[in-house]
């Protein structure tokens, strides 16, 4: 085997590929790449990466072309999470790998088709774009001839798989485990986690400012906000609008980052682990911000629930997004016949084996799977009588 060269030397609690627990499936070891950057790999060309530059954050897709999508939200959090990684000397491949698939399963329309997903399978189970992250990556996708899904390494599953209940964890294996035994996960994983929260956090005020839901006038009253406003404004007292707006942004990130980072690196020294068997019996997670920057972060984050999630807009359309999510569930439930014919033979074959809530599963993957625009097209197909079929 070629030998792989490491970007950085890694910590003896980091996850090291060549110490991988492995995949589902044996296979043979890559040649060129680590296992860690295989998994990057998959998960880049599948199906459901590709689907996400037509899945929201916050905003439909089709209302601006300037709006962070599920595609792009994922560029930066591998971003940010390569960055938490290298300075910790944890591995920057899985932590990226983790980031770049931690949406998969997200459904049309954000959130608000999550939910509405969630009230539809209630009584089948429930949907969690958690889980349908790991579905999508264990069972879903469809490139291989020698086994379902991508086949990914178990740390890289384990990180994807952020939430967990404990009955769902007794049917998930290996990587339900820790739910189970209440550990905590690799440090690779735990910093995914917050690159994913700094992210859309600060993202989101980028495109709420852009969208006119907020303005720099309320942000002032956000403590990590109007700190870095005046610090922009003392520097540069002619600046203004979108200038102005992501000077503010990026300090914000570097400052969540280095906070990050630095925070981190006390708690692993102090903590005086050692392997990553250390780091899953620790009794909380070692990865994490100071008090200080958490009460700002969390500040931020009540701010944009209650004056940019909870805007008129914002709840307009995620109104129209779930009436849409619910009416396409009851249409293909009520009659596969009205799916495509592959999605109709995976509900027969999950009905067969599992009753009615094996057919409302095959509904769920199939609106899950769903970009933001083919589930607009999808329900005037089926509800808007002028509409082509």
């Amino acid at each position: 085997m070629t030998d792989i060269p490491r970007l950085a030397v890694l910590a003896a609690y980091a996850a090291d590929a060549e110490h991988s627990r492995g995949r589902r499936h044996p296979e043979p070891k890559p040649a060129y790449r680590s296992e860690y950057q295989r998994d990057r790999d998959r998960i880049v060309h599948s199906t459901a990466f590709r689907r996400l530059v037509y899945k929201t954050q916050v905003f439909v897709n089709h209302e601006g072309d300037l709006y962070r999508t599920r595609l792009t939200h994922s560029l930066e959090v591998a971003q940010i999470a390569r960055t938490i990684a290298h300075a910790l000397n944890l591995n920057e491949d899985l932590s990226e790998a983790i980031c770049l698939a931690h949406d998969l399963g997200h459904t049309p329309f954000g959130h608000a088709g999550q939910d509405a997903l969630n009230e539809c399978m209630m009584d089948f189970g429930g949907f969690e774009h958690n889980l349908q992250s790991l579905r999508v990556v264990d069972e879903l996708e469809e490139h291989y001839a020698d086994f379902d899904g991508l086949n990914l390494t178990f740390e890289c599953r384990e990180g994807i798989l952020k939430h967990c209940s404990y009955n769902n964890a007794l049917q998930l294996g290996d990587v339900g485990e820790r739910f189970i035994n209440r550990q905590q996960p690799g440090l690779e994983a735990q910093l995914a986690n917050f690159a994913d929260e700094i992210a859309y956090n600060n993202h989101d005020v980028e495109d709420g400012i852009r969208a006119g839901l907020i303005t720099v006038e309320q942000l002032l009253g956000v403590s990590l906000f109007s700190g870095f406003h005046a610090e922009v404004s003392a520097r540069y007292p002619k600046l203004g609008g979108r200038r102005l707006v992501y000077e503010i942004v990026r300090r914000m990130i570097n400052h969540l980052v280095t906070d990050l980072i630095d925070s981190s690196k006390a708690r692993l020294q102090s903590s005086g682990v050692r392997s990553i068997a250390d780091v899953r019996v620790n009794p909380g997670p070692l990865v994490g911000f100071s008090e200080t920057t958490s009460e700002s972060n969390r500040e931020l984050k009540m701010f944009l629930r209650e004056s940019l999630y909870k805007h008129y807009k914002v709840r307009r359309m995620t109104s129209k997004a779930r009436r849409i999510v619910r009416e396409l569930f009851g249409a293909f439930f009520n009659d596969p016949g009205l799916m495509p014919e592959d999605h109709q033979e995976t509900g027969k074959r999950l009905e067969a084996l599992r009753g009615p809530a094996g057919r409302a599963r095959a509904v769920a993957d199939y609106i899950a799977g769903m970009t933001d625009r083919y589930a607009i097209l999808e329900h005037s197909r089926l509800f808007d009588a002028s509409e082509r079929t």
